[in-house]
């Protein structure tokens, strides 16, 4: 049936590591990954429960697809009480480590307790140990993943990890693999160094097997990798231009959020852009995209791998730096870039690389930045309490920033808070532009009405990957919708989020979705699982799923009060761009979503949807 059907349980308190069978009832509600994981979580741990104490718990876990030959089956995702939202934390990453994880014989890993050390696991298919990791506290990611394959005398050893950012519990700290693979959102890498769990090292031979169908699962899989070579966006557009293909389609439909929503076109976009990166630069001559990278089983490639100019002065006498590595996608552009004004390619690059090397989410990190410009062009924050001249547009400014943000040292301390706490604390809350206390990515919600909803909707904070309604609004994806009008905005609000929540569950990357809706998921899973696994059930799963998840952030104390966007959103017209002179008509589409979802007034689940959804 593809899962593997047993589960590791790791508690980090008592040191022990036990294999336990696979729920296979909540398998079957739940599928994988995201769900499964998230059904595990809220069964477990108590939603009033401090994200950074002993108490929560944190889940690696892969999808039925995962490790499979269905195209971009690489998927694994960490689930956990978020620290920087309060709220359930769910966070994909691409790469090779949760094949890695699946082909070891393990459908997830779930941890509990807290070390009294710092230690990491060590996983070589059925073999799982604690070992301590006193030498790794302290190191960056790279170093991390260098040592631990060099110890393990296994150059293809899998690593998760946290850098210096999870162990200093930067609210925003990610967990990555693979160098530059990240799960990024949430603070997932801050609860991971609560635990004193320096990382997840992983080896699996054993591949994986056990199909409902193995000759139906060979035949679906190729037809629809043909669907996703033979489509504009998943066949020539990402592969050539990586996600950054949207910097300037965006910019151009007045929805590219610019020093820190003050404006929703930026004049630099061009500047940082896909084409950019494609275009030998002035000073060396060189472009700054080498190629492009997939993760395992991906026939996309949409990653992008990128060198900085020796001679900027972001790398100047730091050759550690002049190598290739894993480049800029666009809503790390976005964040480092359009959100505080800088169009210095390279700059974006280097905060970029420091983001991966210490274990930072970009899109946080840097729209906190664009607060903090502000801030400072205000007069609220100071050049000697910063460090630095602080304008918008300084390439210098967020250079140094992600230096001592990484490293946790002087106002780095308070940007790694991100921006809804650090605003508060300076006195302006609403110059954060977050939802549940998560940073916007990179759509203005004013030019792109839908993905208001989407954000004060999200169940992990501001996110666009829970709903991305910009394929509708904007690429026509499945079907064109008008993206400054509210009409219909519910119900492509819901879909999405239902639809992405199965997706996510499968084991597969969302960028399949520009090519491939749910007709073509529920084959492969079938194929896979069995045949109970249609169309029909596939969107009840995602629906439970995203239900699941709103009814744990309610007990959490969420009400919705919570599903609102930024002062600045709601009362200040756009300035440029055609979505000039308008605002949100969040609450205009809010009361809408609450009745197609089977919701109260209060945003709480009514009791014929428990009942339907087995809740």
């Amino acid at each position: 049936m593809s899962w593997a059907g047993k589960i590791l349980r790791v508690n980090l308190t008592a040191g022990t590591v036990k294999s336990e069978p696979l729920n296979m009832k909540w398998a079957k509600e739940y599928l994988g990954s995201r769900g499964l994981a998230s059904k595990y979580l809220v069964e477990e741990v108590d939603a009033k429960v401090d994200p950074l104490a002993e108490g929560n718990k944190i889940i690696w876990a892969t999808g039925p697809l995962t490790g499979t030959m269905a195209s971009t089956g690489g998927r694994y995702t960490v689930v956990t009480k978020g620290p920087l939202t309060g709220a359930i934390a769910c966070s994909n990453s691409g790469g090779y480590w949760g094949a890695e994880l699946k082909m070891a014989g393990w459908d997830m890993v779930i941890f509990e307790g807290r070390s009294a050390k710092p230690v990491y696991l060590s996983i070589s298919d059925d073999v799982a140990e604690l070992r301590d990791a006193a030498h790794l506290w302290g190191k960056t990611v790279w170093q991390t993943e260098e040592m631990l394959k060099k110890s393990h005398q296994d150059p293809q050893l899998r690593i998760s990890s946290i850098g210096g950012a999870g162990e200093n519990k930067v609210l925003f700290a990610a967990v990555v693999n693979d160098l530059h693979r990240a799960d990024g959102r949430s603070g997932v890498g801050a609860v991971m160094g609560s635990k004193n769990l320096k990382a997840i090292a992983v080896r699996g031979t054993k591949g994986v097997g056990n199909f409902a169908d193995a000759k139906a699962f060979m035949k679906v899989t190729y037809e629809k990798k043909k669907i996703l070579a033979e489509n504009g966006v998943t066949g020539q557009g990402l592969p050539a231009y990586g996600t950054q293909v949207l910097m300037n389609v965006i910019n151009e439909v007045g929805a590219l959020p610019t020093r820190n929503h003050r404006d929703s076109q930026f004049e630099g976009a061009k500047d940082i852009s896909a084409e950019a990166m494609a275009t030998p630069r002035a000073t060396d001559g060189k472009k700054p995209l080498v190629t492009n990278q997939a993760c395992f089983g991906c026939t996309i490639a949409c990653g992008r791998i990128q060198k900085i100019d020796q001679g900027h002065f972001s790398v100047q006498n730091k050759p550690e730096y002049w190598g290739a590595s894993g480049g800029l996608e666009y809503e790390a552009a976005w964040a480092l870039g359009a959100a505080n004004g800088v169009n210095d390619l390279d700059a974006l690059q280097y905060a970029n690389v420091l983001c991966n090397e210490h274990g930072m989410d970009p899109i946080s990190f840097g729209a906190t930045i664009g607060a903090v410009m502000e801030l400072y062009e205000m007069g609220v924050l100071t050049k000697e309490q910063l460090g630095i001249d602080a304008k918008f547009g300084s390439a210098q400014a967020l250079a140094h920033f992600a230096e001592i943000t990484a490293k946790g040292e002087g106002f780095g301390k308070e940007i790694g808070q991100g921006s809804a706490r650090l605003c508060k604390k300076f006195g302006h809350p609403e110059l954060s532009m977050t939802v549940k206390s998560q940073e916007f990515p990179a759509y203005d919600a004013r030019g792109i009405q839908g993905m208001g909803l989407t954000y004060a909707t999200s169940n992990r904070g501001a996110c666009h990957l829970r709903s991305y309604t910009v394929a509708s609004e904007v690429l026509g994806i499945p079907v064109k919708t008008d993206p400054l009008a509210a009409d219909g905005k519910p119900d492509l609000v819901k879909a999405f989020q239902d639809a992405t929540a199965a997706f996510d569950s499968a084991g597969i990357c969302i960028f399949t979705s520009f090519a491939w809706t749910l007709e073509d998921v529920a084959p492969q899973v079938a194929a896979a699982c069995g045949s109970e696994f249609t169309l029909e059930k596939l969107g009840e799963i995602g629906e439970r799923i995203w239900n699941m998840e709103r009814d744990f952030n309610n007990r959490a104390g969420f009400t919705n009060k919570d599903d609102t966007l930024p002062k600045r959103l709601l009362t200040e017209p756009a300035k440029s761009g055609p979505a000039k002179g308008l605002v949100s008509k969040l609450p205009e589409m809010l009361p809408k979503y609450y009745e197609i979802r089977g919701w109260n007034a209060d945003g709480t689940l009514k009791a014929e949807t428990r009942k339907r959804l087995g809740l």
